[in-house]
């Protein structure tokens, strides 16, 4: 898929506790059941008992590579894109990488929507920092 973005958040915490609230807050969700609905998103809903752990699931997401401490990739659809969410643990920092792809118009359009609005970038810079607070 192609690249999209990256964005680095410095957390001064052991890569535990980091690796921990990486998992906390994925699990409070950062795509609601009812708006994976709407966009189609496979998978729709999440892992009971979400763990990190490869084949489980976050509505919109699913873990298709996980090393504690080290990585966490995710991977999903819906109607407008095929996308990719990989959160990597470089000493204090943790990065996390986007990699998508738009397929035709509708898929255009949703990414002006979603990436040329700078939307992306808000959500997924809130995302890092709600991390760094949690760890």
């Amino acid at each position: 898929m192609p690249y999209i973005d990256e964005h680095r958040q410095k957390i001064e915490a052991p890569v535990d506790r980091v690796w921990t609230s990486l998992l906390n807050v994925l699990r409070g969700g950062m795509v609601g059941g009812p708006v994976a609905r709407i966009l189609g998103c496979d998978p729709v809903e999440g892992t009971t008992a979400f763990e990190g752990r490869p084949g489980e699931a976050l509505p919109g997401f699913r873990v298709v590579e996980a090393e504690p401490g080290r990585r966490l990739a995710l991977r999903g659809r819906h109607r407008f894109s095929d996308y990719a969410l990989t959160f990597v643990f470089e000493g204090d920092q943790l990065c996390a990488q986007t990699h998508a792809a738009f397929p035709g118009f509708s898929g255009w359009l949703y990414r002006a929507a979603v990436i040329g609005s700078g939307g992306h970038r808000l959500v997924t810079r809130r995302l890092l920092r709600q991390i760094a607070r949690a760890a």
